[in-house]
């Protein structure tokens, strides 16, 4: 799962103006995992994007990337 954590860490932060404000958490539940991707409050509007394009963009490339492992993938996008 290091892989995923690592895709979703770069492509919030080539998004943001600062990437120091960017963390992402793994936490394995049984068939699941769940990446809780941590923001910046004034940054958050930009991993969002306007109705949620961006965030939903991010999404797809998560599910694309897990597809063949079989393991649900779930992003959460917390702000700090």
């Amino acid at each position: 799962m290091c892989l995923e954590k690592e895709l979703i860490e770069y492509i919030a932060k080539s998004i943001v103006d600062d990437p120091s404000t960017i963390s992402v958490q793994v936490v394995d539940e049984g068939a699941s995992t769940i990446l809780e991707l941590t923001v910046g409050s004034d940054e958050i509007g930009k991993v969002i994007g306007k109705g949620g394009r961006i965030a939903r963009a991010i999404r797809t490339v998560l599910h694309a990337s897990t597809a063949s492992s079989g393991k649900r993938t779930i992003l959460e996008i917390l702000d700090r």
